[in-house]
């Protein structure tokens, strides 16, 4: 997809797993980006392999019951470690900001949201060409 001035728009990438809040598709073409839902970390990375997208959108999910990582966040973020332009926004359940600190220890993210996610904070983000993360709450 093209922007106006003919130039192609950014992609941004939104891996959409468990959801539960609204769709933000349009709040995405108003900050001038490409999107492309995917419905799991898996199809996720292999698309990444094929196109690098501009901006990822992805959920913080703890997994317990994995031996060496917490979320498969991580696995992705290993995935783009070549691409360090890649702009990463974050959402999280406050009751796991513990475990997400000891992924964000390791990976640079570009924002932190938790939920519910506020459509300005999200638009500020986008917005926000890079910058520091505060830690999650």
């Amino acid at each position: 997809m093209n922007d106006r001035s003919g130039r192609q728009a950014p992609v941004l990438l939104h891996i959409l797993e468990l959801g539960g809040y609204p769709d933000f598709s349009p709040l995405y073409r108003a900050q001038g980006y490409e999107p492309e839902r995917i419905d799991s970390m898996r199809k996720a990375i292999k698309s990444i392999k094929k196109r690098i997208p501009d901006v990822i959108v992805a959920e913080f999910n703890f997994q317990s019951d994995f031996r060496d990582r917490t979320s498969q966040l991580e696995s992705l973020m290993a995935s783009i470690a070549r691409a360090p332009q890649v702009r990463v926004i974050v959402f999280y359940d406050r009751e796991q900001a513990h475990q997400l600190e000891r992924v964000r220890s390791r990976f640079d993210f570009h924002a932190l949201l938790s939920y519910p996610i506020d459509e300005e904070e999200l638009a500020a983000a986008l917005a926000r060409p890079d910058g520091a993360v505060s830690p999650p709450s």
